[in-house]
């Protein structure tokens, strides 16, 4: 097997940003994010949505808009899916 050709595998934190949800497994994602659990330091993967938070899995509905998306997009087309060509 060659060697430095494979990413880092390492243990990694992946955290709700709208809960206090947080999780540890095994990636290789990067990241420049780190977090303490324990004493131990951890990078850090932040979701805006995870099984907790997710209506398929908690069977409640919740709109998550974090960013003003929908706001973005009627301001930008609200006005013109109104008129109809002549």
């Amino acid at each position: 097997m060659k060697k430095d050709i494979h990413p880092n595998y390492r243990e990694v934190v992946f955290a709700e940003v709208s809960g206090d949800f947080k999780f540890i497994t095994r990636s290789t994602v990067q990241t420049r994010e780190t977090i303490s659990i324990d004493g131990k330091d951890y990078p850090l993967v932040k979701l805006e949505v995870t099984s907790e938070s997710h209506p398929f899995y908690t069977g409640k509905h919740k709109v998550i808009d974090t960013a003003g998306r929908i706001d973005k997009f009627r301001q930008k087309f609200g006005t013109r899916a109104g008129k109809v060509a002549a």
